[in-house]
């Protein structure tokens, strides 16, 4: 299994809003794509004291390489346009692709 993760920096004034959004809208509009199988939304809380705002990750679950390929030639700029209109320069944000190397025998 593959992660497409999404870290992403948001200001504490639209974090709120932000998140909603995240929830209602982008996070169900991706998985909509069919090339996800699930999706973990996560908040980082060991954050550098001299850090502004919050750090999320969005951790998106592909089966292959291919999947991932699909959607990043097919549906991933339109997302992130959508996102960059909406908060613009409220937020930084860094995509990473893992491999799991090994699952915990309790999550089978």
């Amino acid at each position: 299994m593959l992660i497409y993760n999404v870290t992403v920096n948001i200001e504490e004034d639209v974090e709120w809003e932000w998140k909603q959004w995240m929830l209602d809208n982008h996070i169900p509009e991706v998985m909509e794509t069919g090339h996800f199988t699930g999706y973990k939304f996560l908040k980082l809380l060991n954050e550098s004291p001299d850090a502004s705002g919050s750090t999320y990750a969005v951790q998106f679950f592909v089966s292959n390489i291919g999947e991932l390929e699909t959607y990043l030639d097919t549906k991933a700029e339109a997302l992130r346009n959508d996102h960059n209109r909406r908060y613009g320069n409220k937020f930084v944000a860094f995509r990473t692709v893992l491999e799991e190397v090994t699952q915990n025998a309790s999550d089978s």
